[in-house]
């Protein structure tokens, strides 16, 4: 069932048509995916489809009483209230209620018999009953729990950027809406908050449509695509894996179609040249059929994103870190940590937001200096750095001068010399975009033009600082197939699966307190390995309770005197012993040996654990058998 209409909606930004006469619905249950390359309006659309903004031209229309609920991707919130507080904000019943009750807490607390407050409180109390806000404020709290935000009182102006979208993401998902619109939500989060997010889209009651650059979230929770295409619209049903397919198919028809429009197209320009003996109105048709199949022309070369530029050579030496550490505000987040940075290599860097991994990246780039420790930087190292800060753009700049400022000309991976109107061009900044003033271009152009810029530089040694911020899925796929060939050396810091199982063949994870490892494989097996590890914590700490359940047992069962099963397990158990202590000695040799074979280690850490526990269990019953068997030598 339809639950809003949206036709024929027209949308120009100067010039530039974002959306042209594009009409579709919105249905119970859609989980819309939209896709686009950056700059074709995506962002835009979801603003007037929530009401922020308007069209040109079109209709929407739905249910008089129908919410929406949108989560813009630069969130606006209210920097003098609370966490809690600006959850509610916008209904300001439920907030002054809620603020009334968390004072009258706090001044019950240091005046306990105060029977004055006590009454207050009683009446806030039922006045929370009638708006059911009891409900409210633990749904709330959960999800900011959820979210990784657990100081409910804080100050919004206190909260880090990242704090800040996962606090306006809680607002959207709590309040109930029969539309929610989220503007890449999966920003600033890390992986198990993203797994969190998609299994509660999963149970959301109302429809969902959504921009995001995760590909792995954007297949598990879509069931619906939309792309926008140089103003058009395409609609296809099925998540981002079918879209692939559907859109595949759709341009290879398209392709098809406009061979066979060239080859009618020919045959009616001959017709016409030869000048063919008919009559006037039939050779007018003739002509008018030519110029309706010129005008039937299909743009089929100017949304394919191309990235083929060279970069300069790189020598044996490259980075390498002595002995590093570096402390903010008494925090270490960096302790002792060595690295040797090798040719071709593809280093992945991961870790909860604000543990130090732009940190790293600026030590390795000499960007700042380490408290402690040496780094060592190769002569030849031609350093391209894509950070998060980008947005020292000079706005008042034209998009070719931006990039003119890094290099008027380069060379592509062919050989070839290319200037850097051309290399825009590839970028799709096409001519008559490049004299725009940088600040009329989107946030995603923006990042798409920096990625640019970065790259015509030649480096021979790519740093990416959390690339896939704001990047389309196409300039990313691209992107990803260029670093692949690439023959320099690449290291990122991301939270994005997708991208970091198709870039990187190893990662260094910080663990806390300045700790970070080493793991040699892509994210997907890195987080396998992570779930394998919690599944066995889980299953020892059910086999402990187990044993102390049986040891239990074994204590209130105990005899005066031995029976014939137990004489025969006291006679045995010492050998039993024995054995076990042999077993476990040779699996945890076997370990010792098994080196970086990440499998194996697994399985044989899993089979000493078990040893280990039926050890501990034997002696603990040896102690059991042996206190019963002195005690009735004694009688």
């Amino acid at each position: 069932m339809s639950i809003y209409l949206i036709e024929n909606l027209t949308k120009t930004y100067g010039e530039k048509v974002l959306f042209n006469n594009i009409s579709f619905s919105i249905s119970e249950g859609d989980r819309i995916g939209l896709i686009g390359v950056n700059g074709t309006g995506k962002s835009t659309l979801l603003k007037v489809i929530a009401g922020i903004d308007s069209a040109d031209s079109g209709k929407k229309s739905h249910a008089k009483d129908f919410h929406i609920e949108y989560l813009p991707q630069y969130p606006d919130l209210h920097e003098d209230l609370t966490v809690f507080e600006q959850i509610y904000y916008g209904d300001s019943e439920l907030m002054s209620v809620l603020r009334e009750y968390e004072q009258l807490l706090e001044q019950l607390e240091s005046s306990p018999n105060n029977e004055s407050i006590q009454k207050k409180l009683f009446r806030v109390q039922e006045k929370m009953d009638t708006l059911e806000a009891w409900e409210a404020s633990t749904i709330a709290k959960t999800v900011l729990t959820k979210l990784g935000v657990t100081d409910f009182t804080k100050r919004v102006s206190e909260l880090s950027g990242g704090q800040k979208k996962r606090v306006a993401i809680a607002k959207a998902l709590i309040q109930p809406a029969d539309l929610l619109i989220l503007d890449e939500p999966t920003n600033h989060l890390d992986n198990e908050t993203i797994e969190w997010l998609e299994s509660f889209l999963g149970q959301y009651n109302g429809a969902l449509m959504l921009v995001t650059h995760d590909r792995y979230f954007l297949n598990r929770v879509t069931n619906k695509i939309i792309e926008l295409d140089k103003g058009n619209m395409y609609s296809y049903s099925g998540n981002y894996e079918v879209f692939l397919e559907k859109k595949a198919e759709r341009e290879e028809a398209e392709i098809v179609g406009e061979n066979k429009r060239q080859n009618l197209l020919r045959k009616e320009l001959a017709w016409l040249r030869r000048g063919a003996k008919a009559r006037t109105t039939k050779q007018k048709a003739r002509i008018d059929r030519v110029h309706k199949l010129k005008d039937e022309q299909l743009d089929l070369n100017e949304s394919h994103l191309d990235i083929a530029l060279g970069s300069s050579r790189l020598g044996k030496n490259v980075i390498e870190l002595e002995n590093i550490s570096k402390t903010f505000s008494n925090r270490e987040v960096i302790k002792n940590f060595n690295y040797l940075v090798v040719r071709k290599e593809r280093l992945g860097i991961i870790g909860p937001n604000g543990s130090g991994k732009s940190t790293l990246l600026n030590i390795m780039a000499g960007k700042i200096q380490p408290d402690e420790g040496i780094v060592h930087i190769g002569e030849t190292v031609k350093l391209g750095y894509y950070t998060q800060d980008h947005i020292e753009m000079n706005e008042n700049l034209r998009v070719v001068e931006y990039i003119k400022e890094e290099a008027e000309i380069v060379k592509t991976a062919d050989g070839s010399i290319i200037t850097a109107e051309q290399m825009l061009e590839r970028f799709l900044f096409h001519r008559s975009m490049q004299h725009s003033y940088i600040r009329t271009l989107s946030g995603g152009e923006r990042r798409r033009l920096y990625l640019l810029r970065t790259l015509m530089s030649e480096p021979n040694v790519l740093f990416l600082d959390e690339p896939t911020n704001d990047l389309d899925t196409e300039t990313l796929t691209i992107l990803e197939d260029y670093l692949q060939q690439f023959p320099g050396v690449v290291i990122t810091v991301s939270h994005d699966r997708y991208f970091l199982d198709r870039v990187v063949d190893h990662l260094i994870t910080f663990e806390g307190n300045g700790l970070i490892k080493r793991f040699h494989g892509n994210y997907s097996d890195y987080l396998a390995l992570k779930h394998e590890q919690k599944l066995q914590v889980k299953e020892v700490e059910k086999e402990s309770k187990q044993v102390e359940e049986k040891q239990t047992t074994w204590k209130k069962e105990k005899k005066k005197r031995l029976s014939y099963q137990e004489k025969k397990e006291w006679e045995e158990i010492e050998n039993k012993i024995e054995e076990l202590e042999g077993e476990n000695e040779r699996l945890l040799q076997e370990i010792a040996n098994a080196g970086s074979d990440i499998g194996k280690v697994t399985e044989l850490h899993k089979l000493q654990q078990k040893t280990e526990i039926m050890l501990e269990e034997t002696v603990e019953r040896w102690s059991e058998l042996s206190a019963l068997v002195e005690e009735i030598e004694k009688k």
